[in-house]
């Protein structure tokens, strides 16, 4: 077992917090990297910080000086500065998002395909996992906008009746897959999708968060995607009723189903169901 300390970048947000709580519960150590030390020290983690921003590679350098176990829980695009900042013999893992798959691209999307080829480039070991949506972190906005709006409306409005296919995985799903990438002693670059254990439709997706809320049963409503996508901007001025962006309804439109496989051997990582995941999501605090 690897006892070198794990260098978490982006240790304040939310997986990176989650990540941090874990390792602390195991009294695994790490050093949290962070912009904000402030932020940080709201987590009431304890671990002494360091200060620096992704952006100022001599600052970066120095943070990660010495660091031989390197998690990047910051967005994929900055894989390279990552790369370029760390030592030779470090091992990484990385979190990029299932985002590069859409048939819509965005600068989230595109940002995380440039931070994979950078990775994969390099021929420095380690793995880059995929997470498709992630949720049941400590204020995610999935699930609790969603069930915000839910609470606000009976009926729901879905492109396609809500037939597309997604594959949430729970906040702890995504720490344990970490902590197993972690734990595996990678030689050279990979990439792997991180997913639940099953698509689900979308409308069910609805009517699953809609139960565990402890919601009535709300109906689904059949809407052209099209006028949806042109309706979406109103949202802002619609009090109580959260923002819901254009791209967003279009990412509704396709199927975001995947094989994990590669995470159940490589990792030994067997995803909670979607109804266990809602359980924990609505019971905990906040």
């Amino acid at each position: 077992m690897n006892f070198s300390p794990v260098h978490v970048i982006g240790a304040s947000g939310r997986s990176g917090a989650a990540l941090c709580r874990s390792l602390s519960a195991d009294r695994v150590c790490f050093v949290p990297v962070v912009r904000d030390a402030g932020k940080w020290s709201t987590l009431g983690l304890g671990a002494s910080p360091l200060v620096a921003d992704i952006d100022d590679a001599a600052a970066l350098r120095a943070a990660l000086r010495g660091a031989s176990r390197i998690v990047c829980c910051a967005h994929a695009s900055f894989a390279g500065a990552v790369l370029a900042a760390s030592p030779p013999d470090a091992r990484f893992v990385f979190l990029g998002s299932t985002r590069k798959f859409t048939r819509w691209p965005d600068a989230h999307g595109t940002g995380v395909m440039a931070g994979e080829s950078a990775f994969l480039a390099s021929g420095r070991s380690g793995v880059m996992l995929h997470p498709t949506m992630i949720y049941g972190a400590a204020g995610e906005d999935n699930v609790q906008r969603l069930a915000a709006l839910l609470r606000r409306s009976p009926i729901v409005p879905l492109p396609g009746g809500g037939r597309s296919l997604v594959q949430p995985i729970h906040q702890d799903d995504v720490t344990r897959s970490i902590r197993a990438a972690l734990d595996r002693d990678w030689v050279g670059p990979r990439s792997m999708v991180i997913a639940g254990p099953e698509a689900v439709s979308y409308a069910d997706f609805v009517r699953a968060v809609a139960m565990a809320a402890g919601l009535r049963r709300r109906w689904i409503l059949p809407f052209p995607g099209r006028l949806l996508i042109a309706l979406a901007p109103s949202s802002l001025w619609i009090r109580g009723l959260p923002n819901i962006r254009p791209e967003e309804v279009r990412r509704l439109l396709e199927d975001k189903a995947f094989d994990i496989t590669e995470m159940r051997e490589s990792l030994g990582i067997e995803p909670v169901s979607l109804g266990e995941g809602l359980a924990r999501t609505f019971a905990a605090p906040g």
